[in-house]
């Protein structure tokens, strides 16, 4: 092989340096068209990520709504029971008015009309001091069960002091009302 001259040297440097600077600014700009895309791909990750941040914080919200609720009303919706609620219900409405000093006379329950949103009606007859009474109204919102007091009788008893009341109280169907879908708070 024979020994390349000086301008022989020359121009293969000079064109080793135009293939080198033509490589490297190729390869640099797909070098960085693959760095944007994957800094825009990052960046709607990141976006995504906190749109699903946020519903994520809506749903907690919501939660604690629901959770604030079940304990203000004491209602637990996994432990109703369509075949028993509307003993359950009665039993706590008649536990509501005797510990707040009521006296219960007769209770009777009726089935609900075949085209309603309800249970049964419980029919409730008591006597007992106002404030009792008055008390037995407030306390029958918290008790844990989806009622509706459907009307409500005050008369004066014989003895001074005393009311009577008569109470209808609706017992909602649970299940017709979760199937529905609640409004969203």
């Amino acid at each position: 092989m024979r020994t390349l001259t000086h301008h022989e040297r020359r121009t293969v440097r000079f064109g080793a340096a135009v293939i080198v600077i033509y490589l490297l600014l190729f390869g640099g700009f797909q070098a960085w068209k693959y760095l944007a895309k994957c800094r825009a791909d990052y960046a709607q990750l990141v976006s995504q990520a906190d749109r699903l941040k946020q519903e994520v914080l809506l749903y907690d919200d919501r939660a604690l709504v629901v959770k604030k609720l079940m304990e203000s009303l004491h209602l637990d919706p996994a432990n109703l029971s369509r075949t028993s609620v509307v003993a359950q219900a009665s039993a706590a409405i008649q536990k509501a008015a005797m510990s707040g000093g009521v006296q219960v006379g007769p209770i009777r329950e009726s089935p609900a009309r075949p085209s309603s949103k309800e249970l049964a009606s419980v029919q409730l007859e008591g006597t007992g001091p106002v404030p009792a009474v008055m008390g037995l109204l407030n306390r029958l919102e918290g008790i844990g069960f989806p009622l509706i007091i459907d009307s409500v009788q005050l008369t004066p008893d014989m003895r001074p002091g005393q009311l009577k009341v008569n109470l209808t109280i609706l017992i909602l169907d649970f299940d017709y009302w979760t199937k529905e879908g609640a409004p969203h708070a």
